[in-house]
Parts: C-alpha cells; structure tokens; sequence
C-alpha cells in the first residue's frame, strides 16, 4: 500500500488562519468529489471555525479519563476503519492524555500516512524540536509541545499561513482568537510586536530552506546542472593567501546590494599535490567571513577549477568571485590558471568576477608535480605510448638508411618505457618493456625478422633493457603510490585541523557540522541517529541533504558512536581508509550533539535558580517589608479603636499621621513590585513628548522630608523627549534612595546641565559610596546595600528607576561623588533644535 502524503499549514504564532486555511481546502476537495473527513480540529470556540465545520464529515473522538476530567482526543481506529482518502488533523504537535494510543499527535498522523490515508495538517513555528531554544530566547517562553524537524520535513507540501503583527494583535484585540478575559494579558506577554516580528522572520527563514531544498532535490532528479538564480548565492574561492580577505570583503558588499543574498566561501583542498595553506590565515578568513553572515566550506577536489564549478553548481550560486592570479608572466606555461579556467567553463548562467589585490603577478612558486590520483586521460595517454610508441620508434628507425646502433635504439626504447611508466604507471611501462623488448629482437638484433638471438652480448643487453625497464617502471610507479599518500595524508590532516578548530571554537551548531560531513565526501545526505536502547526505534537527532535516513542498516555508509548512536551516509559507498576521518566527524558530532543537550539543561537550570532567588526575595519582601508598615497601621489603628484610654487631639493627630505615613510607605512598595512586574513582562509603553526637566523633577521631590534636597535646573536647558509619568516615578525613586542614605545634616543635590544633544540630571549625596564592583549591583532587583535595615525598602527603586530610563531611550549609571557618596548620573535625549540661548539665569529652589 502506497504512503499517504502530508500537507502542513505553518504559522508564526496562534491565530494567523492555520485552521481556517486547513478546512477551506478541505470544502475545496469536498466541492471536487474527494472523500474527506475531520478526524480532529478544536476550534475553541472561534465562531468562523465553527461555521467552516459545517458541511464536513467529523469522526467520533474518544474520551479519556485523566485525573478526573475527560478529555477528547482522535480516534486513530475510528480514523482507520472509515479509511478516508483524506483526513484533517489539527495541532500537530499536540500532547495526547496519558492512557492514549501513542505520546504525541505526530505519532497518529504516523499511523494515518503508514495507511496510505492522506492527512493535511497544522504546526506553528515554535513547536519545531530545533528552535525550542531560540523561541524561548524571543519570547521567554518554553515550548512543552514540539515535534522533530523531521515529521516537518518529510511533509510533502508545506504552506505557510502568513499574517503582519499588526494584524494578528487586531484580530488577538477584536476576540477572534483567545476570550476577551485573556486577551489583554496575551498582548502585553507572547504577543507583542516584537516576538511576533521575530516568529515571523523564523517561520519565513525556516520554509525558505526547506524551498530550497525541494529546489536542489528536484535539479538533482531531473539531472539540472544550469545555475536558477532565484536569489543570488555568491561563491567565493580561496587559497588559503591573505588575498582572501579582499575577496570576502568584496563579495559581502556586493551581497548588501540586494536583499537575501547568500555568501559562501569555499576552500578547496588538492588531493593530487602537496600544494599548502596557512592553517592560521585560513581560519582567520572563517572567522572573518562567518561574522559577515556567510558560511565557510572545506572540499576536497582532484582538479581545482572543476571542484570549484561542482560546488557552486551544486549550491545554485549565481556569481563566483576570485582573485587575479598570482603567477608571475613565466609561470603561464603550466597552463591558463584557475580564473581563466573557471570563467571560460562557467557557460552563462554562472558570473565570475576577478578581483585585483596585492599579492598579483608576484609570484606563487613553482607548481609540485602531480603524481598522486592518475587520470583516466593520463591511462589512456600512458597505454598509447607505451604500446604504440615503440611501433612508431621501430618505423622511425627502420626508415633511416644508417641507424644509431643498436645501444642507442636500446637508450631509445628505454625512453618510450619510461615516459609510459610517468604517464600512465606500471601497467603501461612493463607492456612498453614487453613490447620493446620484442620490437628490439625481431627488427634490430642480428639475425634481423627473426626472435633468435645470434651474438650473447646482444641478448644480455635485451635482458638488462627489460630488467632496468621493469625496475624504472616500478620506482615511478612507487613514488606516485607514496605521493599519493601524501597527498592524501594532507588532505586528512587538513580536515582534522578545521575540525579540532570548531571544537576549540566551541562550535555547537549540529547541522552545521553535519553539513560539513556531506560537503567533504560528497554526500546526499547525512543523519545523526540515536536510540535509548537495542530494542528501541531510531530517531533522527539532526541531518542535512534530501531524503535522509530513517536507519543505519539503510544508509551507504554508517559509522556506529557507542552502543545507541550512529552517522548515517547516503550518496556513495566510502572507501576504508575514509572512514578513520569519518570517525573524527562522527565523535565530534556525539559531542556537539551532547554539548547542545547541556547548554539547554544548565539555561533551564539558570532559569531555575533565578526564580528561585526572585521567589525567595519577593517571599522575603512580602513577608517582613510589606508587613512592617501594615503593622504600624494596624497598632495605630488599634489605639485609637481602644476604649481603655482616651487620647488628646495631638495624641490622635500623631497616630493618624503614623497611619498615613505606613499607607505611604505600604503605597511605594507596592508600586515598586508592580512596576518591576511591567518591566519584566515588557508592558510598559512610554508615551513620549517634549517637556522640560523643571516641570517634572520638582513634582518628584514630594516624598522627600523638607530642606533635604537643593535643586539646580537652569532654564537655558533644552526640552527633552520623556514620558513625564515615568521619568517622575524614576527620579522619585533616585532622589528617596539617596536621601535615605545620606548622613544626617547632608543635603542631596539635583543638578541638571547639558551634553552635547543630550541632557544629564545628576543626583549626589554624601554618604558612604559604593565601590565600582557593586555600582552595576545595585540595580539589580531585590538588592540592598550594605547594612540597609529591613523594611527599609524591598529593594526595587533603582531597578525600576533604570528600567523606565532605558524605556524611554536613556541611560541610568552610578559614579563616585568628588570628596565622598554616590552620584546617579540620568542621561536623557534633548530635542533637536530646543537649545536656549542667553545667560538665564538657573533656578535655585531648596526642598
């Protein structure tokens, strides 16, 4: 029975249509006759949902009791015995009730497919198994539900569901995708434009490859070498000089010329010479190339400029940039260069662009014979000299009236041998010896047209000719075979030196390593495969290239890692010695693999022990600080309701003042923890307008005691763009913070002045200072200084003080006051063309 085929919906976030897309295409197919059925959609309550419902065949869903409650779940046998041509399974990345038929949802439509019924399916991006990581980094949100990159790529068609954040938060804002009660906080929390932008941009990125690899899958099927620009994809070619750079520098501006483009910079290591590169330039370029957004590639090629046109063919380049060459004019006689070799086989639909740089014409040493790998053009050309070369030397010499002498035909002969033995190897040159040694005796040996052999010198001399041929063929031959090693040896030491690079780097990006797998023994496809036990399924922890392997047992080439991990290869079957430096790969690829697994267990363990630490503070908080000002009210409180004395006006005064002053205190801690509550979940949207500073800084001095703080604002000042609510809760916080720790008698001082286009407000007091470990400690949340008694705050003043500055585009630093204490140091934006002239004079105003 045929595989059913799968259809997935991607979207960036809830809400975009997913669902809505799915059933429309399912009354389409109903409207063309096709048997289609609902095995699971929830529509939650979504009224277009609903109505899209109607008219389409729903199968019964099973209910299963769980803690409980009962919750639905898909039928998969209900599913399976109405055998359906296609069924709709919504959420694909669903977590199905303990007690279910499989985990996972996946694992359903799995059965479904396996039945040959066609399933057509919903995911959003951030269920994809690899950007857990990333979508938790975006919107501090775990996903518990995913699903392995690999059901998403097996899919046979995906679409995505695209929508702006503008209009997914109106459609979030008009209840058409969570109830009114949860709409609020899930504008202020996932959905904020920022992580919508971000979610987006990933969804778009991540169905831009796979495009791209149904692209390379289909040119590879129907034998496509032509170059389809359908973005442009610039190669560059190295070798390993420090003209490398140029080129890089010079394919990344061209690049920024039009959006998308893709650079990729390719090192080509020789396998038939011992030609070298600086190990220290080459890495220099990576780091360089990788930093402009690109990608760096180590190949292994036979032929340069042919290895070079395979990979960029193979990677769908558009444009090929390389350096002019550095031959001097001499050095052209060993043939035209890899630039005019590569430009002349490009065809059109591959640009090359020859770059000038320093190091042009000044030479490059002379070229390292190539007697590593032969040609099979170098065969051909050995066979034919070898066999027809001492016919054409017998005609030759037959023809001449008076010949050399028998000696020097022997020399002659000795020649064609050898140059068979350089062209072609052993073969050749012991049939040019055979075939020389006949040719010698039948034409030139007295008695002539005869294989006797009349004179006992002259057969011995044969015997020597065939001996030294024998013995010359095999040291030539012998020294290609050791040249060849070498050559290769290089070229592993080369792929292991790159590789130990990426370790020392801290490289822990899989696919990224697998990729460079595939790209240097020319491979489809490469997979990471694990499993938890021998008697378990293998499962696919990252791979690259089309169509990669389910299996070890099915791969062209596996390399085991332990007991339950193995590399899968699929392409062409390695020789042996490959698969020593294919162990280094697949070692490196369990560590990275294992690193991976580590970053994210010791972040979610980070993650941990700051809301450990943030619990125990807010626990401290509410537990002592809060309640100290409740205490005071509830004692005061409690006096003045006692009928056992009876209190004076100035007795009661003084308990009501206490009152107040504990609701105050009570006010300010409680503002202070919901203002670090905004600023965690990102909910505070500063409404900027142009203000001046002595409008807003002497309104925040009011919950400060009198004469405590002298205030320096001249009106020469230029208006600044603030959010004047925030900015007076912030400077209250400054100011409360330092009047608190300044000593008795020592006034704070408010002083602001002008900074080129921005303006500063500096608080200053006396006291004790902060040394410069703890100036970034402060403003930390939950931290108090020094011996700070308890109940004197939570901790929250000046974390929430920067937390609206940075809001509003300034900065809140802290720097020593000259002669003793701490100045906080308010950085603000002036508005362009605001500044006042004429010697104002400043407003001095004492609170």
């Amino acid at each position: 029975m045929a595989r059913g085929k799968l259809r997935i919906y991607l979207g960036a976030a809830p809400g975009v249509g997913k669902t809505h897309a799915m059933l429309s295409e399912a009354h389409r197919r109903v409207e063309r006759g096709t048997d289609c059925v609902v095995a699971f959609v929830e529509h939650h309550d979504r009224p277009r949902t609903e109505v899209l419902l109607h008219g389409l065949e729903q199968i019964r869903q099973r209910d299963i009791e769980h803690r409980s409650a009962v919750f639905p779940e898909m039928d998969v046998d209900a599913v399976l015995e109405r055998a359906p041509a296609v069924a709709l399974v919504d959420e694909l990345a669903h977590t199905n009730v303990p007690g279910s038929r499989n985990a996972k949802r996946w694992q359903d439509v799995e059965e479904l497919l396996r039945a040959g019924i066609d399933v057509i399916s919903t995911v959003n991006i951030q269920h994809l198994e690899s950007l857990g990581d990333v979508v938790e980094s975006i919107t501090g949100v775990r996903q518990q539900e995913t699903i392995p990159d690999e059901v998403a790529r097996r899919a046979d068609q995906i679409e995505l569901v695209d929508m702006s954040p503008q209009a997914l938060r109106r459609r979030m804002a008009h209840g058409n995708i969570y109830q009114s009660d949860k709409v609020d906080a899930a504008l202020s929390n996932y959905f904020r434009p920022g992580n919508l932008t971000a979610l987006r941009e990933l969804a778009l990125l991540w169905v831009a490859d796979r495009v791209d690899e149904y692209l390379q899958q289909y040119r590879g099927e129907h034998d496509i070498r032509t170059t389809w620009q359908a973005r442009e994809r610039i190669v560059v070619g190295l070798t390993g000089g420090a003209e490398g750079r140029t080129l890089i520098r010079r394919a990344s501006r061209m690049a920024a010329k039009g959006s998308g483009s893709e650079i990729l910079a390719v090192y080509i290591a020789r396998s038939d010479g011992l030609t070298s590169a600086s190990p220290k330039e080459l890495a220099v370029q990576r780091t360089l190339v990788e930093d402009l957004g690109g990608t760096f590639h180590h190949v292994i090629g036979d032929d340069i400029p042919t290895a070079l046109l395979a990979f960029a063919r193979g990677v769908n380049a558009t444009q090929v940039v390389l350096g002019s060459s550095r031959r001097k004019t001499w050095q052209y006689i060993y043939g035209p260069g890899v630039g005019a070799t590569v430009a002349r086989e490009s065809g059109p639909d591959l640009d090359v662009h020859i770059v000038t740089h320093e190091a042009v014409a000044k030479g490059r040493g002379l070229p390292i014979a190539r007697g590593a790998r032969l040609g099979r053009t170098r065969i051909i050309w050995g066979w034919a000299v070898g066999v027809g070369g001492p016919a054409l030397l017998t005609l030759l010499l037959h023809g001449m009236e008076n010949g050399p002498g028998l000696a020097n035909d022997v020399l002659l002969f000795l020649f064609m041998t050898v140059t068979a033995a350089l062209l072609g190897g052993l073969a050749p040159a012991l049939a040019s010896a055979a075939v020389g040694s006949m040719l010698l005796n039948y034409w030139f040996t007295p008695p002539t047209h005869t294989l006797t052999v009349q004179d006992p010198e002259n057969f011995v001399a044969i015997v020597i000719f065939f001996a030294v041929a024998v013995a010359v063929a095999s040291v030539v031959d012998l020294a290609a075979r050791r040249t060849h090693q070498a050559a290769r040896l290089r070229a592993e030491s080369e792929i292991l030196s790159a590789l130990a690079g990426s370790v020392l780097r801290g490289e822990t990006a899989l696919d990224a390593l697998l990729e460079r797998v595939r790209e240097t023994f020319g491979m489809e496809s490469v997979a990471l495969l694990e499993r938890q036990s021998d008697v378990d399924p293998w499962t696919c922890a990252g791979s690259v290239g089309p169509a990669p392997v389910a299996r070890p047992d099915d791969a062209d080439v596996d390399m085991p890692v332990g007991d339950h991990m193995a590399l899968a290869l699929s392409g062409r079957v390695l020789p042996a010695e490959d698969r020593r430096v294919l162990g280094a790969f697949a070692a490196q690829a369990a560590v990275v693999l294992d690193r991976q697994r580590l970053v994210g267990e010791a972040e979610a363990a980070r993650r941990l022990a700051e809301g450990n630490r943030i619990r125990t503070a807010l626990l401290a908080a509410v537990s002592h600080d809060l309640r100290t000002p409740l205490a005071a009210i509830k004692a005061a409180v409690s006096s003045l309701r006692s009928d056992d004395v009876s209190w004076s006006e100035e007795d009661e005064a003084e308990l009501l003042e206490g009152i107040e002053d504990g609701a105050d205190r009570l006010d300010h801690l409680v503002g202070n923890l919901l203002d670090m509550s905004r600023l965690q979940t990102g909910t505070v949207t500063p409404l900027i307008r142009e203000i001046d500073l002595d409008e807003v800084v002497p309104m925040a001095l009011g919950g400060v005691p009198e004469g405590s703080v002298d205030l320096d604002i001249p009106e020469t000042l230029p208006m600044v763009a603030v959010d004047p609510g925030l900015l007076e809760r912030a400077v209250a916080n400054i100011v409360e913070n330092a009047v608190k720790y300044s000593p008795g008698g020592e006034r704070v001082t408010v002083a602001a002045s002008t900074l080129g286009e921005r303006v500063e407000l500096r608080v200053a007091d006396r006291g004790r200072g902060v040394p410069d470990e703890g100036k970034e400690r402060i403003f930390e949340p939950f931290q108090r200084y020094g011996d700070a008694p308890r109940g004197a705050g939570v901790g929250l003043g000046l974390a929430v003080a920067r937390g609206f500055v940075e809001s509003m585009g300034g900065t809140l630093g802290a720097e020593d006051t000259p002669g003793g204490g701490l100045t906080m140091v308010l950085t603000l934006r002036a508005v362009p063309g605001q500044v006042r002239d004429g010697p104002g004079a400043p407003a001095q105003v004492v609170s």
